[in-house]
C-alpha cells in the first residue's frame, strides 16, 4: 500500500495551522507544521514532504526565501510548493519567479485550498512516477550492458589466443577471418563501454580522478600503442613536444581515452578503442603529426 502523502504547514500563526488541518481533514493526507522558516528548512531535506503549504510573511526567514533555499537543495525529489499570502499580484508574482508551483490569497476558502491541494498532490505524483520509470530505465540499461560486456571480453580473449597460435598454425584465409571477428567484437565491446560509461556519468556514479599528470607521458604511451596499426596501414605516426610541459590536474585514465580516440580519428585508424576502419582504400603513404 502506498504511504499517505504528506503536507508541510509553514505559519506562524498557529491559528491559521489549524484553519488548514480542519479544512484537509477529509484528504486522509499527514500534516507536519513548521512555526517558522528556519524550522521548516530543517524538515523539509529530513522529512521530505510530498507538498508545501508556505505562508509568505514571517519573521526572520520568509516564504520567499523559504522557496529559494528549498529550490537550490541538491539530492532532494521535487516537492511542490504553494504560496498563501494576504498581498496583491506583484507579490504571488515574486514567489512564482522564485521556483513556487501555484499560490492562493488570504483568507483561503476551503474549496479552493482543496482543489489547490489536490492538483499539486497529482503534480507530484506524475513527476514522480516519471522519475521511477527513467531509473528503471537507466537500471535496464545497466543490467543489460553489464551482461554483455563479459562474453564480449571473453570472446576477445579467446580470439587474441587465436590468432597467437595456440591451436596450432592457421591458414591465411583463417588468420584474416579471425582478424576480422576480433575488431568488430571490439568494436562491438568499446559501444557496451560507452553505454556504460553514459550511465555512469548520468547516475552521478562516474566520477574523475583528478590528480597532476604528465600530458608528455600520455601522449607517448598513446602513440606508442598506436604505432603497430599505422605501420601495418602505411602511415607514419611521430610525435614531436615541447621539452618542458608543466603537469595538468587531470583524470589520467580518461585522458589517454580522450587522445586515443582523437588520434584514431584524425588517421583513420582502428584504434583498440573499437573505432571503425574506414571504408575508403588508404593511400600507401600518410604522415601524422
Amino acid at each position: 500500500m502506498e504511504r499517505p502523502d504528506r503536507l508541510l504547514v509553514v505559519d506562524d500563526v498557529s491559528d491559521n495551522v489549524h484553519l488548514i488541518r480542519a479544512i484537509l481533514a477529509e484528504e486522509e493526507c499527514i500534516i507536519l507544521e513548521a512555526c517558522n522558516g528556519k524550522e521548516a528548512l530543517e524538515i523539509i531535506p529530513r522529512e521530505l514532504p510530498d507538498l508545501i503549504l508556505l505562508d509568505v510573511m514571517m519573521p526572520g526567514i520568509d516564504g520567499y526565501e523559504v522557496t529559494r533555499q528549498v529550490r537550490s537543495m541538491e539530492g532532494i525529489p521535487f516537492i511542490p510548493i504553494l504560496l498563501i499570502t494576504a498581498y496583491d499580484q506583484p507579490s504571488a508574482v515574486k514567489g512564482l519567479d522564485l521556483g513556487a508551483d501555484e499560490f492562493i490569497r488570504k483568507p483561503v476558502e476551503a474549496d479552493e485550498l482543496v482543489a489547490r491541494v489536490r492538483s499539486l498532490l497529482r503534480l507530484k505524483h506524475s513527476i514522480a512516477a516519471r522519475d521511477r520509470i527513467e531509473r528503471q530505465r537507466q537500471d535496464f540499461v545497466y543490467r543489460l550492458t553489464h551482461d554483455l560486456r563479459t562474453p564480449l571480453v571473453a570472446a576477445d580473449k579467446m580470439l587474441d589466443l587465436l590468432q597467437e597460435g595456440v591451436l596450432g598454425e592457421l591458414p591465411p584465409e583463417a588468420k584474416e577471418a579471425l582478424a576480422i571477428m576480433s575488431r568488430s567484437n571490439r568494436d562491438l565491446l568499446e559501444m557496451v563501454n560507452k553505454l556504460l560509461d553514459v550511465y555512469r556519468y548520468e547516475s552521478g556514479s562516474k566520477t574523475l580522478n583528478m590528480q597532476p599528470v604528465n600530458l608528455g607521458e600520455i601522449m607517448s604511451q598513446v602513440v606508442s600503442s598506436l604505432h603497430p596499426i599505422a605501420f601495418s596501414k602505411h602511415l607514419d605516426l611521430s610525435m614531436h613536444l615541447p621539452e618542458h610541459i608543466a603537469p595538468i590536474q587531470g583524470d589520467r585514465l580518461e585522458l589517454m581515452r580522450v587522445f586515443n580516440n582523437l588520434i584514431g580519428n584524425a588517421s583513420n585508424l582502428p584504434t583498440r578503442a573499437g573505432l571503425q576502419s574506414p571504408s575508403q582504400t588508404l593511400p600507401q603513404k600518410r604522415s601524422w603529426r
